[in-house]
């Protein structure tokens, strides 16, 4: 009878916990991420859309967040014509994001720390390419806007094209394991 009570005592906790929280469902016609990928001659950016997103908050502080990412719509905008076309499909590749198979990305907030005035560390669980790893950053939260840098180490994710952590001789040719994606959310 004691362990009964125990169990609804803690399932009215999560209720009530659960029902407190407010998503907040990301605007992804006004968000946006910049990606940047350097390598030793120089570097590329661009751009890449969300699919789907949110946050969740308790009263004004950030508990939560999940996000898709469309991998299909990854593209450079520092090249135009051929040359942009053929990053493009290179990025595309299975030598990198093989969007073809892996459309979809995946970021899920697992553990929030508030460092006060709207700034918070994350932990989360990143799937590139049906791998997950775990990444961590700050986030900015400030009104219906959010905003973080994640550097993202993408050998983490099986993707190793050009890595001078795994390939000798690349000289001028290798690729920073880095990338670099800047986030503006609205919701």
């Amino acid at each position: 009878m004691k362990n009964l009570k125990t169990i609804a005592i803690a399932l009215l906790v999560t209720v009530s916990t659960i029902a407190s929280a407010q998503l907040k469902k990301v605007d992804v016609a006004k968000s946006n991420i910049a990606w940047i990928g350097k390598k030793v001659t120089g570097q590329h950016n661009g751009t890449i859309n969300l699919k789907e997103g949110n946050l969740i908050f308790k009263g004004k502080k950030l508990t939560g967040g999940s996000f898709a990412v469309d991998m299909t719509s990854l593209t450079a905008t520092d090249l135009t014509g051929d040359s942009q076309m053929s990053l493009n499909g290179h990025l595309k590749s299975e030598d990198f994001f093989g969007t073809e198979k892996f459309q979809t990305s995946k970021l899920v907030f697992k553990k929030i720390a508030d460092k006060g005035n709207g700034i918070y560390n994350v932990t989360g669980d990143l799937t590139l390419k049906d791998v997950t790893a775990p990444i961590n950053f700050t986030i900015n939260v400030k009104g219906a806007n959010a905003n973080t840098t994640l550097k993202i180490d993408r050998t983490k994710f099986g993707i190793k094209y050009g890595s001078g952590s795994f390939f000798d001789s690349l000289g001028d040719k290798a690729i920073a394991d880095e990338f670099e994606l800047n986030v503006n959310l609205k919701f």
